[in-house]
């Protein structure tokens, strides 16, 4: 079994609310696609490594489409 980060598989929605105004944030995907322009095509293994953050864990970026704010958020991978 390995670790999957359910945000990234469709397996489930996560819901965040703008901390300025209040308003639904949407999901912009794991951070690690934003280091550079070939990040999203890189393997997990590889891309785990460079978040900062626990093996199972994936950072996602959530934005407010009202004000433009961003937020990171910590996700719990599962295993499957």
């Amino acid at each position: 079994m390995e670790l999957v980060c359910p945000l990234c598989n469709g397996l489930y929605e996560h819901y965040v609310s703008c901390p300025s105004c209040g308003k639904q944030m949407t999901d912009q995907g794991p951070l690690v696609d934003y280091y550079d322009e070939y990040s999203p095509y890189l393997s997990n293994d590889t891309t785990q490594l460079v978040d900062g953050v626990s093996h199972e864990k994936c950072v996602h970026v959530f934005k407010c489409t009202s004000c433009n704010r961003d937020k990171r958020i910590q996700i719990e991978r599962v295993r499957m």
